[in-house]
């Protein structure tokens, strides 16, 4: 056999004893042995050793790209990354998946949420790899890479980006002259957007270092952070420490109370939903309302923009992810598992942390919240019969917590562009927008659009909040008396809200947790009866249609979830 030639020392009889490393995840010719003989050929091309490729390989999920700058600093941290990988004897192997960001991919990054998770899963399960560090950063890349790694089902470590050094406050009227300077360097949104909230969740979970949560993108924490990953990494891979047995439903309880106190975005409410449906053990065992019931029992106690006045690196130099899990400590479960082996309990009690004047100014103490509990709300009502949410910590007329309104109502993006500043628009300040045709299916994709400006006219007299709803997203930077996420979104046929029209009287009560409109049942079924909608896109857009769920689902695909279609 000629191919023999090329490796001799490699014996075609010998058994494959294990599935680790190069032996794992064989490509299939029909003979596992010469599948194995050939992989070791090519790869040896790379320049490897046989002492090498006896290590635990580690893969690196590398998501840098030119129109990614949230992830400008993936190189450093590949570098750092592998450092802790070599020290610890393992080998490190970098590959590319797709890369996201919210203002570079049309039509909206969530749309291509799924996709990227489904590349980052398939990626892991194809490769061989022993264990897997994750690169991202920005909003969607670290919901789309726990999904994948969940479902993949390897050891899985996130390594974030980190967030951006803010610049100084400006007024509007310099914004024009110094663009180059609104985002002043590398790194996702430096308040607690949805990049923060993500990475704040994350550590909550057990699976980053805690200070990888909030230390800066340009820092040399974030480097040394990037070189410990990489250690825990060969750890992870040499005890199997895989996400199905490292997340419990004490995790994702530890997650949702930590996203309740520091007033996380939106955007949290969606995403860890999609990341629970993935986990087998875990699936149906918590949902939007489970989420709620932590908030009523969960204070705000981090000030930071949107919901207070400070910036990510105010909450790092304040002591960060410990010092929160530590004011938090008898709200947490305990027991809950990390990817160090260790329990949150555990690494809390070897990790002390000592308050000072500056850390209780950003991260206040349980005695002493923002807010006494439930900055993150769902409502639900005939309207929204699976679920709507609303940051309530960031309305700026608290008022408007509870509010009866005539609807009016846009039935797209493009009617609200035409008719909003129209003088002669019918609103006043008591009115509720109401912007349909933006959730999961509708535009497609749940665009950030849920953030509706407040009409001119109404503008020009300082009205500066509404009661606002609408069936997608907004980022987590923005703020506002604005609901979202209403489910079933618009575009479904049998959406109730879709059938909402200009006038109608929207009852809305955050305390109550009731969002409603005032219509008989009959009514609103004989609207429901006169819609019809069909679906005809080709290509991923028409599987998109086709098969993701809705927001209180985390607007996955059905057929990616821990049951599939079952």
């Amino acid at each position: 056999m000629a191919t023999c030639e090329l490796n001799q020392d490699y014996d075609l009889q010998k058994p494959i004893a294990s599935t680790s490393g190069l032996r794992q995840g064989l490509t299939s010719y029909g003979d596992t042995h010469f599948s194995l003989f050939l992989r070791k050929v090519f790869i040896k091309a790379l320049g490897y050793s046989e002492d090498a490729l006896s290590r635990p390989i580690i893969g690196i999920v590398n998501t840098a790209s030119g129109f990614n700058p949230c992830h400008g600093n993936a190189a450093q941290l590949l570098d750092a990354t592998k450092r802790g990988i070599h020290l610890k004897g393992g080998i490190a192997i970098d590959f590319p998946t797709i890369s996201l960001h919210e203002g570079f991919s049309h039509p909206t990054s969530m749309f291509l949420r799924n996709l990227m998770s489904m590349d980052t899963e398939e990626m892991i399960r194809a490769q061989p790899v022993d264990a897997c560090i994750m690169i991202g950063g920005c909003d969607k890349t670290v919901p789309a890479q726990i999904m994948g790694g969940i479902s993949a089902n390897k050891p899985v470590l996130p390594l974030l980006t980190g967030a951006m050094i803010p610049g100084r406050t400006i007024d509007m009227e310099e914004i024009a002259a110094i663009n180059e300077e609104l985002v002043p360097t590398i790194g996702t949104c430096g308040v607690m957007g949805t990049a923060s909230t993500m990475a704040c969740i994350t550590a909550a979970l057990g699976l980053i270092p805690v200070q990888g949560a909030s230390a800066p993108a340009v820092s040399a924490a974030r480097i040394r952070i990037a070189e410990q990953t990489g250690a825990n990494a060969v750890a992870a891979a040499q005890n199997r420490r895989t996400p199905q047995v490292i997340l419990s439903v004490k995790s994702f309880y530890n997650a949702a109370t930590v996203l309740q106190a520091i007033g996380g975005s939106t955007n949290a409410m969606v995403h860890p939903m999609a990341i629970i449906n993935r986990h087998p053990g875990i699936k149906g065992s918590i949902n939007l309302n489970t989420l709620d019931d932590i908030g009523r029992r969960t204070p705000l106690l981090v000030d930071l923009k949107p919901s207070g006045d400070n910036y990510m690196n105010d909450f790092h130099n304040a002591g960060g992810m410990l010092c929160l899990l530590h004011r938090l400590r008898p709200l947490l479960h305990l027991s809950a598992k990390t990817i160090t082996g260790e329990t949150l309990g555990e690494f809390l009690d070897r990790n002390s942390f000592r308050d000072f004047e500056y850390s209780l100014s950003v991260i206040r103490a349980l005695s002493d919240p923002l807010h006494v509990s439930s900055s993150l709300i769902v409502v639900e009502g005939n309207i929204a019969p699976n679920g709507a949410v609303i940051k309530a910590s960031a309305s700026k007329d608290r008022r408007l917590l509870r509010h009866t309104g005539p609807a009016v109502v846009f039935e797209n993006s493009r009617d609200l562009a035409l008719c909003f500043d129209d003088p002669d628009l019918d609103v006043t300040a008591d009115s509720v927008l109401v912007l349909k045709g933006i959730g999961p299916i509708g535009n497609p994709g749940m665009p950030e659009a849920g953030m509706i400006p407040i009409p001119r006219k109404l503008a020009a007299r300082v009205v500066t909040d509404m009661l606002r709803m609408s069936d997608g997203r907004m980022s987590g930077t923005a703020g506002g008396t604005i609901v979202l996420h209403i489910s079933p979104d618009s575009a479904i046929p049998e959406s109730p809200f879709g059938v909402v029209r200009s006038g109608d009287l929207i009852v809305f009560d955050a305390e109550k947790r009731i969002l409603r409109v005032d219509l008989k049942d009959e009514e609103l079924q004989a609207r429901i009866k006169q819609r019809q909608r069909e679906i005809t896109r080709r290509g991923y857009w028409g599987l998109y249609e086709r098969t993701v769920n809705q927001a209180h689902e985390g607007a996955d695909f059905d057929f990616l979830t821990a049951t599939g279609l079952a």
